[in-house]
């Protein structure tokens, strides 16, 4: 794992070097966070649980550095007051960020080889790899240049046509007792049955969902959902994040470069209001995250190349009970939808099928897009 955590530092250091310190200062936008507090952010998580967690209900060792708490708690820091901080400046948040990183690896080199002993330091590697992602997100967003360490943008779909189809039957969702790291919800294993379903081999492109644009899809009633509507309404949408209309034909934005839309690649930057109307107008449907892994499991779908929007709710398994990151999956049941699979900016420790993305469902800022289904 010692590896693992330099790999992961040396990555996220990458997406911030190369940024000129004005660039450190976005414009307030719900999709971002100010560059410098998630940095720390991500130290001062690693920190709360390798180094300062003492168990459940026995106060946590104080930091290494003074006020990070008031500064670094994502869950009391409302995400508004993120811009009105007193942080510290670029020098010595790298300071705090490198101290945390060496007491790390001292206090790993010290635990128990089990995964009991692990636990904290895995969760904090996974959680610096989801904002190693945040951080492609947001220069995405923001139109900031590609990462250094990353690609450009989604590889093509490719050329795996048509569907696959699978006898469904009982089926054990999430991750098994017994089988190492996994998050609070993935726990556990349990059987489901599934109807035999067919689900496509590749996710749906560029030239597809163009397709889509072009026949009114955007201002079809009938294609979307009340809330879709809603969503249409207030956004004033008529193409996917980071389209546009480009002379003759569209183009896409990948990080800070419009380019002609490559017809091939998977259409990403959509919500799942346009993935659920894209469905309808094509006489499909979202897969269901159970139907989504089984597909995955069994090697019966491709790589993991990009986020797909699911047809479920996040929600807990039978049994669930929150693991010392309290807070990290029992707020958002309910109200977020299920995401599966991992985009080109995921790091790879993250790509498995048991793996369980959650976000709103009007999110559409991350690189995201859609598999469908069969319907009938």
């Amino acid at each position: 794992m010692r590896e693992g955590f330099l790999a992961a530092r040396q990555y996220t250091k990458a997406l911030l070097a190369d940024l000129a310190d004005e660039q450190l200062a976005v414009p307030r936008l719900p999709v971002v966070n100010p560059f410098l507090w998630e940095y720390g952010h991500v130290a001062w998580f690693t920190e709360n649980f390798c180094l300062r967690w003492q168990g459940p209900g026995r106060p946590r060792r104080p930091s290494l550095l003074p006020d990070a708490d008031r500064w670094y708690d994502s869950g009391k820091v409302a995400h508004e007051a993120r811009w009105t901080l007193d942080l510290p400046d670029r020098v010595r948040t790298e300071a705090y960020v490198v101290q945390v990183l060496q007491a790390t690896l001292a206090a790993l080199a010290r635990a128990a080889d089990s995964d009991e002993g692990l636990y904290p330091f895995r969760l904090a590697l996974y959680h610096e790899d989801m904002h190693a992602e945040a951080f492609a997100c947001m220069r995405q967003s923001l139109g900031m240049p590609a990462p250094p360490l990353a690609q450009a943008g989604p590889p093509d779909g490719g050329a795996c046509a048509g569907d696959v189809e699978l006898g469904g039957g009982a089926f054990a969702l999430g991750s098994p007792v017994g089988a190492g790291f996994a998050f609070d919800n993935e726990k556990c294993s349990h059987e489901v049955y599934l109807a035999p379903f067919a689900i496509s081999r590749r996710l749906v492109s560029n030239a597809e969902f163009a397709a889509f644009v072009a026949d009114d899809g955007y201002r079809r009633d009938e294609l979307w959902s009340a809330e879709g509507r809603r969503w249409r309404a207030a956004s004033g949408r008529s193409l996917p994040r980071h389209w546009r209309h480009d002379g003759s034909g569209l183009a896409e934005r990948l990080f800070d470069a419009w380019q002609p839309l490559r017809c091939a690649a998977p259409v990403r930057h959509v919500t799942v209001h346009e993935a659920e109307a894209y469905c309808r107008w094509s006489g499909r449907r979202l897969p269901g995250e159970a139907e989504w892994e089984c597909a995955a499991a069994s090697g019966a779908i491709g790589s993991l190349g990009l986020w797909e929007w699911t047809s479920s709710s996040f929600a807990p398994y039978p049994g669930f009970v929150a693991d010392a990151y309290d807070e990290y999956s029992a707020p958002w049941f309910g109200t977020h939808r299920v995401l599966r699979g991992a985009s080109f900016a995921t790091p790879p420790r993250l790509h498995h099928p048991r793996f369980r993305n959650f976000f709103l469902p009007d999110r559409d800022d991350i690189f995201v897009g859609l598999r469908t289904c069969a319907t009938g």
